[in-house]
């Protein structure tokens, strides 16, 4: 079930005296009402918009009204095609997984002439995700070992590619590929109204490695005809909680990517946060609720562990190291070896960043934020005056290997190996970034490939900053 109070509720009298916040519902919204957020600069009357009451003034300016106005419009599209989405990401694929399953494309050609084509079944170990096809590399490096420099961060961006597949396919891999012992695997609901609470829009993966005692934690990102993770992706709510900054004798106030937060379950609760219990109806939690309580389990002796993701999966994973330093839980992060994060959005403004890189120095966490070429994601939200999402710790930006992108498939497995060989499917999805730039370079096969090849000496570290990628 989802909370029983409604998430654009009013705030009790202490929260509304000192916290800001803002809060969307795209289903409460109606085409003329959108309109006339355009035109009117009084917001009072909106249903669909809750806010502190001193962020109403901010609203009277066009430009904040208009980046609501996009956010609004572009979930209800995406609410609105979500059954074709879902439909087109089945049958697609459907297509991409029925060559593989009949042996090969020459194969399937045989087969379709003798009227015995087998047809792929989606929870069967053998079946890719969209995400998967891009690259299908699924068995690890055998040159890179333990004590490598890039060791952890190849580990983690496999981890994160692999949290995209079903569980049978999570299963087989892990635990007959990798020969590593699979902890969790299983996907949790996400705490905002709009979301449907039965369905597990939120996913992580945990497993571990007992030769080296690491346990690798691996948040999803956003599945490419998942209509739901979509409209988190471009939902645009925030609030503010207090925090206690280090050396400072009051609480600072910080404001947070609401839409991720959420995901993970936590909500603002008198300018703190609130941690979902387990939904006692369904056996159910959520996914900071059901990870942190696995994680106390397995973390005995000297066991330690990574998290990771990649797009929204990397904002979900810094965020959840986030939650466990406001809620003080020094027994898990004495446990965390790093975290690494591969083509992360935005999650907080300036001063959420600044409490970050406190925490980080203070408690020694390992923050590896990889942002690869041209990709859009890591410029999003968008950083300025109106919300002013900012980045915080170092950046490892690494530039492009290779000028031309639709022949760098080519070129790759001569200058290496085999393995470096891109699919079809990719040549294609490159070619979006002539009408989409950005996108195509947001794609796991380009972070794999410099978890794989960029030597640490090698790495382009960005300047300590906030503001810039």
């Amino acid at each position: 079930m989802p909370p029983s109070s409604s998430l654009l509720s009013e705030p009790s009298m202490e929260d509304d005296d000192k916290h800001c916040y803002l809060e969307l519902n795209h289903t409460r919204a109606g085409f003329l009402g959108l309109a006339r957020l355009l035109f009117h600069a009084d917001v009072s009357e909106r249903k669909y918009i809750g806010c502190h009451e001193n962020y109403k003034k901010e609203l009277r300016e066009f430009g904040h009204r208009w980046i609501i106005f996009i956010s609004i419009v572009g979930q209800k599209v995406l609410h609105l095609f979500k059954g074709t989405l879902e439909w087109l990401g089945k049958k697609l694929e459907f297509c991409l997984n029925l060559p593989s399953t009949n042996g090969g494309f020459l194969k399937l050609v045989t087969n379709a002439l003798k009227g015995n084509v087998v047809r792929p079944a989606r929870d069967s170990p053998t079946f890719a995700s969209a995400v998967g096809n891009l690259d299908p590399r699924v068995d690890l490096d055998s040159h890179l070992k333990h004590g490598d420099a890039r060791y952890n961060a190849y580990l983690s961006m496999m981890a994160a590619k692999l949290s995209y597949e079903n569980n049978p396919f999570v299963e087989t891999t892990i635990q007959d590929r990798w020969k590593m012992e699979l902890l969790l695997c299983r996907g949790y609901p996400n705490a905002t109204e709009s979301h449907n609470p039965e369905q597990a829009s939120t996913r992580a993966i945990m497993f571990k490695n007992r030769d080296l005692d690491l346990i690798v934690v691996a948040f999803r990102g956003t599945r490419p005809f998942d209509a739901d993770a979509w409209c988190t992706d471009i939902d645009i709510p925030w609030f503010e909680v207090e925090v206690e900054l280090e050396g400072e004798a009051a609480p600072e106030r910080v404001s947070i990517h609401g839409g991720f937060m959420k995901a993970l379950g936590l909500q603002r609760d008198r300018g703190g946060l609130k941690e979902m219990d387990e939904v006692a109806e369904e056996g159910k939690s959520y996914a900071y609720h059901g990870i942190k309580k696995k994680l106390k389990n397995e973390l005995g002796g000297g066991t330690r562990f990574i998290l990771t993701g990649h797009s929204l999966g990397g904002a979900l994973a810094i965020l959840f190291v986030g939650a466990l330093c406001m809620q003080k839980e020094d027994a898990i992060l004495r446990k965390l070896e790093g975290v690494y994060t591969f083509g992360q959005p935005r999650v907080g403004d300036e001063r959420f960043g600044e409490y970050m890189e406190s925490e980080i120095r203070r408690r020694k966490v390992k923050y590896y934020r990889y942002f690869y070429s041209s990709d859009i994601v890591p410029r999003l939200p968008c950083d300025g005056k109106i919300f002013g999402f900012k980045h915080f710790g170092s950046c490892y930006y690494f530039n492009c290997l290779y000028k031309g992108k639709l022949i760098r498939g080519f070129i790759m497995p001569c200058m290496h190996d085999p393995t470096y060989r891109e699919s079809w499917f990719l040549v294609m999805f490159r070619m979006l970034g002539i009408v989409f730039p950005g996108v195509s370079a947001h794609s796991p096969q380009d972070y794999v490939n410099l978890t794989r090849l960029a030597p640490e000496r090698s790495t382009e570290k960005a300047r300590f900053n906030r503001s810039e990628v």
